[in-house]
């Protein structure tokens, strides 16, 4: 977890830099556009892949210690990868001048949405590569190949943009998979060899069969979600243009960032945990409750202090040109504090092995978001983007919570609702002041969000214990302000 973690912290700071100078060399157009070719591709890997690089994983994980075996799925990953690659890359090139009509309303683009093709190919080959390493649990491996292939990817990348300028973002986007494959066959070929024979189509068959069949339910949960942001951006490019895209972009990218880390972090302990403890009522609710506690009082604070610095967030990551990111970001974080609350409660579903009710949540919230925007859009232009987000996430975090109780018996602790209306209720506060008030909302929120960091870090302490020097430390920080941390909260 150390390893990867680190490993995903320099990639986000890596793609930090990457956008900010293409932000500053292209402007929102630049973003947009660019937004536009990563989410074609993303959606169209997604579905080709069928999930088989998480299946594939697992797989081969389940299988190390058989040669054989562990050979026939290894060559079974790859040829599938390609193949289907393949059909994909060959998909969209026939396709390029529908889509790109109906990604960015005229076929000036045809040529690079066909590339866009090639890059699925690529990065369809780079997850057959990384599955692997991580199959064999070669996890040191993986996170230099993350690390490696992002900063080569970035830095070639980044040369298209500066030689070509708009023309060169398809080249921005099909080096990043290349250069994933390049590092990560350095750590592959170290591996010990296939020594399996080839398998037949039968075998090939039987052996692809599950893993496209477990991996499905990946596929489909991810295509909820890239497919979604692919209609949207594509909405917004129709009705108002590239420049809005790159808003809408800049501010998606933030809200996705800070909370996936948070989340994923949290995450690979609370899963299995979870899953532990599903069919035991009490100890599953008092574990859920647990987890939103946790998220809302580690993430609350970095909500709040977002909220009121969105501005100047917005012009430090991309540029002063990204004005309208700031509103749509500052909607987009209240609606996040909902996220992190039902966050915890989504896990019980497929804790449980509830797959399809878990899918279907899934799209929930994107179609409450695609429908609330679509409606909105017209009348309001771009910053329906924001309330379309926040009040489908509370609408999702009400659905949730509602199956949550029916199905697995879930009710709220006192202490899990007082976390969300104290951190919901400011954050609403906030969003009010910098509608009105911007400089007050920008000086009131590192306050409030120093306020809320004390009971969040407070909470964390009951929570975990105070085992660790540096836990220790701030247990008796807060014994000597007279607010000791003791007992279960």
């Amino acid at each position: 977890m150390a390893i990867i973690g680190s490993a995903q912290t320099v990639k986000i700071l890596i793609l930090i830099v990457r956008l900010k100078v293409v932000a500053l060399l292209l402007g929102p157009a630049g973003i947009g556009l660019l937004s536009l070719y990563t989410s074609l591709q993303s959606t169209v890997g997604t579905a080709a892949g069928l999930g088989m690089g998480s299946s594939g994983v697992r797989q081969i994980a389940s299988v190390k210690g058989e040669e054989q075996a562990l050979s026939r799925v290894r060559r079974v990953l790859l040829a599938a990868h390609l193949v289907q690659g393949l059909l994909a890359m060959v998909i969209v090139w026939v396709l390029r001048e529908p889509l790109a009509e109906w990604l960015l309303g005229s076929r000036q683009h045809a040529t690079a949405v066909g590339l866009v093709g090639v890059a699925t190919l690529l990065g369809l080959l780079s997850t057959a590569q990384t599955a692997l390493l991580q199959g064999m649990r070669r996890i040191g491996d993986l996170g230099r190949v993350t690390v490696l292939g992002t900063l080569v990817g970035t830095l070639a990348g980044l040369a298209c943009v500066w030689l070509y300028g708009a023309a060169g973002l398809i080249g921005f986007v099909l080096v990043q998979p290349l250069a994933t494959i390049a590092i990560a066959l350095r750590y592959t070929s170290r591996l010990p060899k296939p020594t399996a024979r080839r398998p037949g189509m039968a075998e090939t068959w039987e052996i692809w069969k599950p893993m496209a069949k477990l991996g499905s339910a990946f596929m489909l949960g991810g295509l909820a979600t890239t497919g979604t942001l692919l209609l949207v951006r594509s909405l917004i490019t129709q009705e108002l243009g590239l420049d809005a895209a790159g808003q809408f972009a800049a501010a998606w990218g933030i809200t996705m960032t800070y909370v996936g880390f948070l989340l994923g972090a949290m995450g690979a302990d609370y899963y299995p945990r979870l899953t532990e403890v599903i069919h035991d009522r009490a100890a599953a609710t008092r574990l859920m409750n647990d987890q939103a506690q946790l998220g809302l009082a580690i993430g609350g604070p970095v909500l709040l202090l977002l909220i009121g610095l969105a501005p100047f967030v917005i012009t430090l990551l991309y540029s002063a040109e990204f004005g309208a990111a700031a509103t749509l970001l500052q909607w987009q974080t209240v609606g996040n504090v909902f996220k992190l609350a039902s966050w915890a409660l989504g896990f019980a579903f497929i804790a449980a092995a509830q797959g399809t009710l878990f899918l279907l949540l899934q799209v929930n919230f994107n179609v409450l978001f695609l429908a609330i925007l679509w409606l909105g859009l017209g009348p309001f232009g771009l910053i329906a983007a924001g309330p379309a987000f926040m009040v489908a996430y509370m609408l999702h975090f009400v659905v949730l919570a509602v199956l949550a109780h029916r199905l697995h018996g879930f009710r709220w602790e006192r202490l899990s609702l007082a976390l969300l209306a104290l951190h919901a209720g400011l954050a609403l506060l906030l969003l009010t002041l910098t509608q009105t008030a911007p400089l007050a909302a920008a000086l009131a929120s590192p306050v409030l969000a120093l306020a809320t960091g004390a009971l969040g870090l407070r909470i964390v302490l009951i929570k975990t214990g105070p085992e660790g020097s540096l836990a220790a430390g701030l247990t008796r920080i807060y014994a000597t302000v007279g607010w000791p941390v003791e007992g279960r909260t």
